[in-house]
């Protein structure tokens, strides 16, 4: 490959490509630029340092995630089964990277734990999401709250262990789904019913 051939995307689909055969800890930039056929410079041309190349991979791979979200959030109709549909999607996204490819999800959770600016921007963009929805909730009279985005840190601290890698090993549990309903009645009766003050 040219390096006038060489695009961010070709870098980062190969760089997936060696962190899945490597891990993070061996996977190197000369790896990467070995398998491209070019010199290392030229991926440092589009990536300053390998530790910019891992936040790209760990970001990519959160942007999968997060994009569909984003469409949820977006809609128009009831918040909801919009909130409902998110958290279904949310935790089937985590869980079937987790179940059906273990060593990869296991390195991305590697590269995203040393990305911390990329996970806060992850994290910061689903609590946007469920800030919207629950916004949208209030002006249709769905929800009794007042405080949309105290509300949706609440919301998603309550559900972390159905969508944070940490408890990845918790989600092959045959009560996974019956624990997520048990959390979904409250967070719904909070919603819809107004703290008594």
């Amino acid at each position: 490959m040219t390096d006038g051939m060489l695009t961010r995307e070709r870098i980062l689909d190969v760089a997936e490509d060696v962190l899945r055969r490597f891990g993070p800890a061996k996977a190197t930039v000369v790896d990467v630029a070995r398998v491209l056929g070019v010199s290392h410079g030229s991926v440092y041309r589009h990536f300053p340092s390998k530790a910019a190349l891992r936040d790209a991979v760990a970001e990519r791979w959160l942007a999968e995630i997060s994009q569909p979200l984003e469409a949820i959030a977006a809609e128009e109709g009831s918040a909801t089964t919009r909130l409902r549909r998110w958290f279904d999607l949310l935790i089937t996204a985590k869980r079937t990277r987790a179940l059906d490819d273990p060593e990869l999800f296991a390195t991305y959770v590697e590269l995203a734990e040393s990305a911390r600016g990329v996970i806060k921007a992850h994290v910061d963009q689903l609590v946007d999401h469920l800030t919207r929805i629950i916004t949208a909730g209030i002006a249709q009279g769905e929800f009794a709250v007042t405080d949309p985005g105290t509300t949706a840190w609440a919301v998603y601290n309550a559900t972390i262990r159905f969508h944070k890698p940490i408890h990845a090993p918790e989600w092959s549990n045959p009560s996974i789904d019956s624990d997520f309903e048990g959390v979904w009645s409250l967070i719904l009766h909070g919603l819809t019913h107004p703290p008594n003050i």
